[in-house]
Order: structure tokens, then sequence, then C-alpha cells
């Protein structure tokens, strides 16, 4: 019996000898002398040093990883890998090795993955990015494998699973010797497949360095995180970076969009096409192509045609709504037949694949005077579009649209926002996400900014300061034909506000409501 993910470590790593470290990697050398030092682990994160690890001070945005030095020591660190900049920083009187390199960063994946020996190598892996769709296509992708692998992995950006094991994630690609630590840890509890979300916060970061994928897939691009790749060709030459020959052997792209339809002609690895737009140019082309789809009314899913290069139909289902889900489903189905599994199984696992916490997920159902009450993730415009017009067709009645967006993120997203909630549903409540250290007042300005646009007069728009009272506030005013869903947290179990993370989760809310209201009427 296996115990809970709680170190997200391996239990019996291997024992590496800084002095082998040195020599593989042609790391410069100064501090104590190496001679006879071993080590255990590697952290890029002063805070989880074990005794016995080697700590990799990086570079970060506002603090270089140096200055944690001292307490990555007094945790038991035996040696310290950093740059000429964090080799000025550490304390005087640190008694370990200290090895230098040009970029750190670069090279904490590869050398946890050296000193765990090379773990991701004894398991299929499968990595998805994208803008949007990459949670629930990890998820499908992982029950397509089930078909084929008696244990297996998934890790995103709502939790890190191996078995039946799992903890809350602390975003959605964990650092580079994490996921190491995590593939050395799934191998050693049984599990010969993992899937990982791969943002491009950690591609630009460098956190899947040392992992070679047997195969990745490609979702689409969309606007958001622009704050920080700066511009859409920042924001796709990061999230390219995972089709490289380093990074993967063979490749899924969906070109549903330009972005999509670039990556699979720049692309230096192999890649197969996908399109899942029924009836675009595009599909004659593509290698695999969504020919037909019939997107169910009863709210639990959509039946759909994947043709393959062979021409060969299959009948497939996702067990979502909306063509959205069409496409992560096909996705899924491509990803796994890639990574060994035969098509027929890979769709029997999609169509079978559980309900994804905060991705179109049915809290409430309709009925006993209740209405329908979902929670999606959707936090970017076009992610925002295609929730509400996959819930639209289960809607007999108005749609109520809880929405927000993050403070200190991507300004320029928030009219527009606030145009397509004003746009595509009836009942609008505007409250806050993570406001972070923003005012949360400014970002609900901006936001109701985008609706006048669309609805000068504000009809049928309220706003609310509290989250679970905007919540409340939705359910008051919908009725038993209403769809109330609420949009940009989805799993989250947190909201940042102030800098302070309090324990929230908009699934909780809703559960909590309704069973107030049951107690009143019992």
């Amino acid at each position: 019996m296996t115990s809970p993910l709680d170190r997200l470590r391996p239990e019996h790593p291997p024992v590496r000898r800084v002095d082998d470290l040195v020599a593989a990697f042609g790391l410069a050398a100064t501090g104590a002398p190496t001679a006879g030092r071993t080590f255990t682990g590697v952290t890029v994160s002063s805070g989880d040093v074990e005794p016995g690890d080697l700590f990799v001070a990086v570079p970060g945005l506002r603090v270089h990883g140096a200055r944690f030095a001292d307490d990555a020591l007094a945790r038991g660190a035996v040696a310290v890998l950093t740059d000429p900049d964090g080799v000025a920083l550490l304390p005087p009187a640190a008694d370990v090795p200290v090895l230098v390199v040009d970029d750190p960063r670069a090279l904490a994946g590869p050398v946890a993955a050296w000193a765990l020996g090379d773990p991701g190598t004894r398991l299929v892996t499968v990595g998805v990015t994208g803008t949007n769709g990459k949670t629930t296509t990890t998820y499908f992708v992982d029950a397509a494998l089930r078909a084929e692998h008696a244990r297996t992995a998934v890790l995103g950006t709502v939790e890190l699973r191996i078995g039946d094991d799992a903890v809350e994630s602390p975003r959605t690609t964990v650092e580079a010797p994490v996921l190491q630590s995590l593939l050395a840890l799934a191998h050693e509890r049984g599990a010969t497949a993992l899937t990982t979300e791969v943002s491009s916060h950690a591609l630009a970061l460098g956190r899947v360095h040392g992992v070679r994928f047997d195969v990745v897939g490609f979702t689409n691009l969309q606007r958001d995180h622009l704050d920080f790749h700066g511009d859409m060709e920042g924001y796709f030459r990061d999230k390219s970076r995972l089709f490289s020959p380093e990074q993967a052997r063979r490749g899924v792209v969906v070109v549903d969009d330009v972005w999509g339809q670039r990556l699979a002609e720049e692309s230096p690895i192999p890649v197969q096409t996908l399109s899942t737009h029924v009836g675009a140019p595009v599909a004659a082309g593509a290698d695999w192509a969504v020919v037909e789809a019939d997107i169910g009314l009863d709210g639990v899913g959509s039946r759909f045609v994947l043709r393959g290069p062979d021409g060969a139909r299959h009948e497939a289902h996702s067990p979502l709504p909306g063509l959205v889900n069409v496409s992560n489903a096909a996705l899924a189905i491509v990803l796994a037949h890639a990574a060994g599994v035969p098509v027929d199984a890979a769709v029997a696992g999609v169509a079978g694949a559980h309900a994804i916490p905060g991705r179109m997920e049915r809290v409430i159902e309709r009925g006993d005077g209740w209405p329908l009450c979902l929670v999606d993730y959707a936090h970017t415009p076009d992610a925002l579009v295609l929730a509400l017009e996959a819930v639209r067709p289960i809607t007999p009645g108005r749609l109520v649209l809880v929405f927000g967006s993050d403070g200190d993120r991507d300004r320029g997203k928030r009219p527009i926002m606030g145009q397509i909630g004003a746009r595509l549903a009836d009942v609008l409540v505007v409250t806050d996400e993570n406001p972070r250290s923003e005012d949360p007042a400014s970002v609900r300005a901006a936001i109701l900014a985008g609706v006048r646009d669309v609805r000068p007069d504000l009809a049928d728009v309220h706003e609310a300061t509290s989250r679970a009272q905007a919540i409340r506030d939705a359910l008051r005013l919908a009725g038993p034909d209403d769809t109330v869903i609420v949009t940009g947290k989805g799993h989250e179990p947190t909201q940042e506000i102030a800098g302070v993370f309090h324990r929230y989760n908009d699934r909780d809310v809703f559960l909590a409501a309704h069973a107030e209201r049951r107690e009143q009427h019992a």
C-alpha cells in the first residue's frame, strides 16, 4: 500500500557524488572541496530542502535564490549550484561545495534527471500545451492511457496524481526538480505512463528541461499571459519550445487557428495535424479531422466522428458538453494513439472519462426548483465565448454568468471579457477572481466598461464585492429553467486578495447555498 504524496519524492533515491556531477556537466567548483561529498535530491526552493539536497539557487524575477542559501543550508543542503551573481550573495561562512554555471535555471532539470537516473525514459510521457484545454485534454489522455497501462500519473493545474494518490498542485507545471522527482516516484510506484500540462511560463523558465516527451500536443493559442510574454509572437515562441528535438520525439497539433497551422509548418519534430472544426478548409489536408459532430442537448457530452489518416471513421464521444470539448477529446484520442494506445481503445477511454474538477463541472443539477449550476475555468476571452456557447443550447431559460478577471495580469482583456459576457449571457454578476495586489474595484470597473459597450443601460447587470456573495446573488436571480455558470477560477482552492491566499472554492459555495436552502425547507 502506497503512502500519500506528501513529499513528492521517490522513497529510495540514488546517492550521487558531487565530483561525478561536476565531471558530467563540466561545472566550475569553489567553496569547500567536492571530494567525498554526496547528495540525494535536488531543489530550487529553499523551503523544500531536505538533508542531503543540492540547492540550485536561480535568479528570480525579483530576488536571487542565493539570498535564501542560509535557509537551505540550515535545512541540510550539502552543496549549492548557482551563477556568478549568486556566488557573490552566498553567506561567507558556507562550508559546502559551490558549483558555478552561467544559467543554473536551465541546468536544474537536467541535473535532477541525471541525479535520479533519467526517470522520464522509464515511462511513456505525454505533454500538452496551449492556452485553453490543457487540463481537460490531459485528463482525457490519462483516461485513454489507462486502457493500456494499469497505473498512470497525471500532473497539472488541478492536482498531482499517481495512481489513486493525489495532492493539490501548486501551479500548472511544477519546477524542474519536482517534475523529475515525480517522474521517479511514479516509476517507483509502478506507473508506466505520465501525462502533464506544460504551461508557457514553464517552457520559458525551463521547468521541463531534462524531459524528452514521447508525444506532445498543442490545443490552441489565444490571448493570455501577455503581461509575461509581451505579445502574441512572444507567447507563440515560448509555446513552440515544447516542439523542439530536445523536448519531444513527436507531436500532434490542432490546426484550427493560424498559430496551430504555423506550428505544424515550422515544427522541427515530426507532427500529425488535427482539424476539429467540421467543414473547415484546413480539414482536407489534416492527418486527422472531426468530420461530424452532434452537440448533445442533454448537457453531458457530444458525439462526433473522427477521420484518421487512413480514411477510417471512428465514432467517438466527449463526456463534456460543447464543441470545445469535442476538440479536447479528439486531441486526446490522437495523442494517446501516438503514445501506443489502439484507436478504438483510446476512443473508449476518453468516452468513459470522469468529471474534471472545475471544467464544465455540473455542481447542482436542474430540478426541485433549482437551476443548473456549473463551474468552469474559462478565464480568457476565447474560453469564455466557448463556455457560454456550450451552455446556451442546454439552457431553456436565461443564462446567468458570474465572472471577473485577475489582478496583476493582462489588463487589456478585462473590457473584452465584459463585452463577451454582455453579448452572450442574459444576466451578469461581475465580481472578483484573484485581485492580488490590485484594487478589486478597479478591475471590476474595467470589466463593466466593456459591458457598457454592449449594454449602455447595464440592464440585468449586477456587481458584487464578494465572490461568494456573487454566487448567492446569481442563485437568487435565477429561475428553475435558468443556468448559472461561474467562470474564471474553476477548481482553484484559494483566492488571492492583497497578497493573502484565502481558502475558497466556487463549487463549495454552490453546495453550501444548496444545503442551506434545503435546511430552511426541511
